[in-house]
């Protein structure tokens, strides 16, 4: 079996190479019919012969005019129809290179191509085939060709010749006279490549070639982006980890001694306390999955809430839930109302008088959430409420996350919504000193990188 990088040929596109032969077939009838028309006229042929061989004369000399400047109607047919087979293909590894994607891009190439046989391997083995060989390359098989190994190792696509391969699954010598490879590449490194196999060697020219590397290219830039993905939602995660393994000693102490004083004075109320608070915590360590449904997060907002009123009165903590029609199934990342509520606690609460907090989840379409919570406490300034989900902390809010307060909790949710829903989502704070303030999230689904 030889191999060797591709050299380029002048053979030019299946379009162009169609329009040469229409035309030459046009040119010859052409000059025939001038070198009749010619000959007529000297021997005085009658009138109607050289009448119609004008007209023939001029049908075809048009359709070489117009085959010469103006191909542009075939060759914009095949770029549409080349365009249409890449966006399908596209569709079928938007979850990487799986069996099953590999086996659709195999069959959709399969028929845009002279190839006989289309495969794509890994860097160690096949994946998945389709064709007349598609039986002697069953998924699992080892990458044969040395081509192929030296395609992947050096990311240069090659073209060989003259190739004879012994199947090991089936006993069957199959003959394969020509065929190109094309590295599959992602951050510089091949991870695999695109194979075609065809019947002639003749049928490896410049289109195939170009071809081969084009797809080659268009999966390497959907899998690059596939692996962006999921390095995202593997960061996302691994912040949500972070964040629920977060506990404030002082939230945990205080709320152990709430319910230790109650053991004495109530003991029935500390027995509920202490398993509500067993709950809560198994909930916030729980990293089971990043998105959890609204009424998930609204039973653990609400626990939160039931140590808080035990330890400084059940009067001094009114809150409202406004939850939507159909919004509590709706998914969210864990832990993004609880740290808000948290935070209208321990920052918002006056010395006299009770603090309201509103808790208000609303859905627009089937594509955005709204949550937003709402207290009447003591508010901040426009500064502070700006800086709340900002990247860089102010003096203030890196002194709270040092000691377990809200500014890394609040910071860290912005980080996390952008991550999962992109740049169409947002988290801003509005308030002002004596007046309160309001927390709002727009999740904005389309985004997301689970969608």
């Amino acid at each position: 079996m030889s191999d060797h990088t591709w050299d380029m040929h002048d053979s030019g596109s299946e379009g162009a190479e169609i329009l040469r032969v229409l035309g030459a077939i046009c040119l010859v009838c052409a000059i025939g019919l001038l070198i009749y028309l010619t000959y007529g006229f000297i021997a005085k042929v009658d009138a109607v012969s050289l009448f119609v061989g004008c007209a023939l004369l001029a049908v075809f000399v048009a359709l070489f005019t117009y085959l010469l400047v103006s191909p542009d109607p075939l060759r914009s047919g095949y770029t549409e129809r080349s365009l249409a087979v890449a966006s399908e293909m596209l569709e079928d590894i938007r979850d990487g290179l799986t069996y099953e994607g590999a086996l659709s891009i195999c069959q959709r190439l399969l028929s845009e191509t002279h190839a006989m046989t289309v495969a794509v391997t890994d860097t160690e083995s096949v994946l998945a085939s389709a064709g007349s060989l598609a039986s002697d390359f069953p998924p699992g098989s080892p990458i044969h060709t040395p081509a192929t190994h030296y395609a992947i190792e050096h990311g240069i696509a090659q073209s060989f010749t003259h190739g004879v391969y012994a199947s090991p699954e089936t006993g069957r010598t199959s003959e394969i006279p020509a065929g190109i490879v094309a590295p599959l590449r992602v951050r510089d490194t091949s991870i695999g490549a695109l194979k075609f196999y065809f019947h002639h060697a003749r049928d490896v020219d410049r289109t195939q070639y170009a071809l081969a590397s084009g797809y080659a290219e268009l999966i390497s830039t959907q899998l690059a982006i596939h692996e962006l993905e999921r390095q995202d939602e593997l960061v996302a995660r691994a912040e949500l980890r972070a964040l629920q393994a977060q506990i404030n000693p002082h939230f945990l102490f205080n709320t152990l001694n709430t319910i230790a004083a109650l053991t004495r004075t109530d003991p029935l109320r500390a027995r509920g306390l202490l398993r509500e608070f067993a709950t809560f915590y198994r909930s916030t360590l729980d990293t089971s999955g990043s998105l959890i449904p609204v009424s998930r997060e609204i039973a653990q907002t609400k626990r939160y809430l039931l140590f808080e009123r035990a330890r400084f009165g059940d009067d001094r903590i009114i809150d409202e839930m406004d939850i939507a029609e159909g919004a509590e199934d709706a998914l969210v990342p864990a832990f993004v109302i609880q740290p808000l509520v948290e935070n209208a606690v321990r920052h918002a609460m006056r010395d006299e008088g009770p603090l309201h907090i509103r808790v208000s989840v609303q859905l627009t379409g089937d594509d955005v959430i709204d949550i937003e919570v709402v207290d009447d406490g003591v508010g901040m300034d426009a500064g502070t409420a700006d800086r709340l989900f900002a990247r860089t902390l102010g003096p203030a809010e890196a002194d709270q996350s040092q000691s377990g307060g809200a500014g890394i909790a609040m910071h860290n949710i912005h980080e996390r919504i952008k991550r999962f829903y992109g740049p169409r989502s947002s988290a801003r704070a509005v308030s002002k000193p004596g007046s309160g303030t309001t927390v709002t999230l727009h999740l904005d689904l389309r985004g997301s990188i689970f969608a």
